[in-house]
């Protein structure tokens, strides 16, 4: 029985690996659908280099930071227990190459190919596995402490803060130091359109990141003994609720009404298994309009020129996600219980602090040191000639 729970957990890991595996493909198309033809090539060569980058990044370095295990061992001791730390390691890293690909939106169309892959190196093996094993493995007693000053630890179940956040607030200081597109913002003030190149391929993106994020969510549980129904559920209840809401607030846009089900559900991973599905409804519904809200003031009035809107998206609902855990997981209001507003709050601006100084420390480096973007005659080419050689279709 022992050796049949322990292939059952490896299964029900693996397969939540290869779903949150799949939601790259997500990632590349909505980075395809948004941008400009003259850079669909390059969106999805940079999700796939950057996956394999992050692979070696966090195996050799990163999960070391996190939790304290190296494979620099032999193989016979690698599949104890039938290789679950191996697919766990998968598992997670699914998650950590996540931050580059939630980046990769927001610099879209004028960032150099390689100084992007090394920053990659440094923020998947360093930066985020730093925060990572802070509020999932309880490193440098910050979780203990936070126990025993407020009652309850940070609770972030699937990533809301640890992984979307962090992204989020990563992808603004790149977006910050690279600077807007050439021709975006006029010196008069007037923003000129930059209009997405494909909304099927859009649509499709938003729809392999909706269908693999319960992979996400309800494989987070990490074992088949420990997974909970109420995860797919207020999963699939903040969807609903942020497509509904970035319908209405965004007067039918098709890019808002498919960004809308990622907002929500960026917003439900913290407390997916401790809210009652109204309370998940809600955080989704109110992420889907905070996206639309936001994406719209930092692209019109705060002349931020973040393509994807990476850090309304990542940077905000997940912030928002990290407080309505707080909110909505209280059993004053349905939900299971065994957290602290409190702690939700410091907890989530912690993360905000990491991404923010180690955004600021990788992205400074490597724009001192050999340039962050293209030239203007590059972009005005397109990031697929400049640096693939290669359009999207045959002249």
């Amino acid at each position: 029985m022992d050796a049949f729970k322990s292939g059952g957990d490896v299964l029900f890991i693996l397969m939540g690996a290869v779903m949150v595996l799949a939601m790259h493909a997500g990632f590349a198309f909505l980075e395809v659908g948004t941008v400009r033809k003259k850079n669909q090539v390059n969106a999805l060569v940079k999700i796939i280099a950057d996956f394999a980058v992050s692979t070696l990044a966090y195996f050799f370095i990163g999960y070391g930071v996190a939790y304290g295990v190296s494979f620099l061992t032999g193989a016979p001791s690698l599949v104890e227990k039938s290789g679950y730390d191996l697919v766990k390691f998968f598992f997670l890293l699914t998650f950590a190459a996540a931050i580059p690909a939630i980046i990769s939106g927001g610099i879209a169309e004028r960032a150099k190919f390689y100084p992007q892959l090394g920053a990659t190196a440094v923020l998947v093996g360093l930066v985020y596995p730093f925060f990572e094993g802070i509020a999932w493995n309880g490193n440098f007693g910050i979780q203990n402490w936070l126990e025993a000053q407020f009652g309850a630890r940070f609770h972030d179940f699937a990533g809301s803060v640890v992984v979307h956040a962090m992204g989020g607030w990563l992808g603004l200081v790149a977006v910050l130091l690279l600077g807007a597109r050439h021709g975006r913002y006029g010196k008069d003030g007037q923003m000129s359109a930059h209009p997405p190149s494909s909304i099927p391929f859009l649509a499709l993106g938003a729809w392999i990141l909706t269908v693999g994020w319960f992979g996400f969510n309800v494989m987070s549980a990490q074992s088949v003994e420990a997974v909970n129904g109420l995860v797919a559920i207020n999963s699939l209840m903040a969807m609903a609720g942020g497509v509904l809401a970035a319908l209405v607030v965004g007067r039918n846009d098709p890019g808002f009404v498919h960004n809308g089900p990622l907002a929500g559900l960026v917003a439900v991973c913290a407390g997916s298994d401790l809210m009652h599905p109204v309370g998940a409804l809600v955080t989704g519904a109110v992420a889907g309009a905070l996206f639309v809200w936001t994406f719209t003031l930092t692209q019109n009035k705060w002349k931020i020129d973040d393509v994807l809107g990476v850090w309304p998206l990542h940077g905000l609902c997940g912030v928002w996600g990290g407080i309505a855990a707080g909110i909505f997981g209280a059993t004053a209001l349905g939900g299971i219980g065994g957290v602290s507003l409190t702690v939700q709050l410091i907890g989530t601006l912690l993360g905000v602090a990491v991404a923010l100084f180690g955004g600021l420390l990788v992205y400074g480096a490597f724009k001192f040191f050999c340039g962050l973007r293209l030239t203007q005659e590059e972009e005005y080419h397109g990031a697929d000639l400049s640096i693939h050689k290669i359009g999207s279709e045959p002249p």
